[in-house]
């Protein structure tokens, strides 16, 4: 056992020789409902689908006693480019969050966003609490000259496609200029990653014509339809909720609050589909010998509807690359997030916003 342990961790070691390690992802090991055992399994589920480093801050003593009890081994044993950072403390869900950022200063969190700020890190990922990764993204890393509030942006699936909806709940009160400037950093950050040169971006309401909604969708829709083309925004208009995964809007803007049940609303309802689909399909042998010659476009349909695949909501709008995991992730979305987060960082959105936003005051 030993010597095959021995071997395993030479031909890995064999396998990195020549790769040159560039990027340092930074995981909260101890934020989120399952943690650690999902931060963990998800870490080394990417680790051989990346190229950056992982490091997994928190407990060390958790963290290894966990991995020796899933795995059997250290989690260095499993790769080189994993690793792990001692943290003392943890910002719990219920803690308030400006405080925990404040008081709790060798919080995995805390440590993290530190680490991120003195380039110790390219990316930071946590599901933890979310008020607390919001205040401590602004409040440690800082927000891009020029932008007045940071959004989450999540991605979803959509036919054929793909939807970013921004702000998926960072902002529960804004002002017209927030979404005016969610939909500016939505359309760098779509033509950055997608390559798609004029993004097509609606402004969530209950009807399509201008005169729909309350008072900050109409001032919104007021101030986007002005100011669109001066930003290189490709603002479509209204969307309706039910209009929105058409495949024909690649984002959709609105309040955090909105847009947080948006959501868990859209989530909620994959997961009852999925689970009807499936109670439907082996509620008997007449149904389950039926379904067999549909099972490969059953397993498209539950890819398309599951959107773990694509991670977690990107915070739009502070200086270095933050990633907020859905709290209830499981080991499947840590490795989604982990592989997000790098190509998050390769496509340099976050130094294209700045370089944008930057312009633009030096215009005005």
């Amino acid at each position: 056992m030993l010597f095959l342990e021995e071997h395993n961790k030479i031909e890995i070691l064999e396998k990195m020789k020549g790769l040159e390690i560039t990027m340092k992802i930074l995981l909260d090991a101890m934020g989120g409902d399952n943690s650690p055992d999902a931060n963990i399994k998800g870490a080394v589920k990417a680790i051989n689908q990346i190229k950056a480093e992982v490091v997994l801050i928190g407990k060390q003593e958790v963290i290894e006693e966990r991995c020796k009890a899933l795995f059997g081994k250290k989690l260095n044993e499993i790769s080189p480019r994993l690793s792990i950072k001692h943290t003392s403390e943890v910002i719990e869900m219920e803690d308030g969050p400006t405080d925990s950022i404040k008081h709790k200063k060798d919080s995995s969190m805390v440590v993290g966003f530190n680490m991120l700020k003195n380039n110790e890190g390219d990316v930071f990922i946590s599901a933890g609490n979310s008020g607390a990764l919001l205040a401590g993204a602004t409040l440690l890393v800082g927000r891009i000259r020029g932008i007045d509030r940071p959004a989450l942006a999540g991605i979803l699936p959509a036919y054929k496609s793909r939807l970013v909806l921004i702000d998926a709940g960072a902002n529960t009160n804004c002002k017209p200029i927030n979404l005016l400037q969610f939909a500016q950093m939505t359309s760098i950050y779509i033509r950055n990653t997608f390559g798609i040169e004029h993004p097509k971006i609606g402004l969530l309401n209950i009807g399509t014509e201008e005169t729909k909604g309350n008072d900050l969708t109409k001032e919104s829709y007021m101030l986007l339809k002005e100011k669109a083309e001066s930003l290189n925004i490709n603002f479509i208009g209204n969307v309706e909720g039910r209009d929105a995964f058409s495949g024909n809007v690649d984002a959709i803007v609105t309040d955090g609050f909105t847009g947080n049940m948006f959501l868990k609303t859209v989530e909620g309802l994959g997961k009852f589909v999925k689970t009807t689909l499936i109670d439907s399909l082996t509620e008997n042998i007449v149904s389950k010998i039926a379904a067999v010659p549909s099972l490969p476009a059953i397993k498209k349909f539950s890819k398309a509807m599951d959107y773990k695949s694509y991670g977690g909501a990107l915070f739009l709008g502070v200086k270095k690359p933050v990633v907020k995991a859905h709290g209830s992730s499981d080991e499947k979305l840590f490795e989604f997030t982990i592989k997000q987060a790098e190509q998050f960082v390769n496509n340099k959105t976050v130094e294209n916003l700045i370089s944008e936003f930057e312009k633009e005051k030096t215009e005005q």
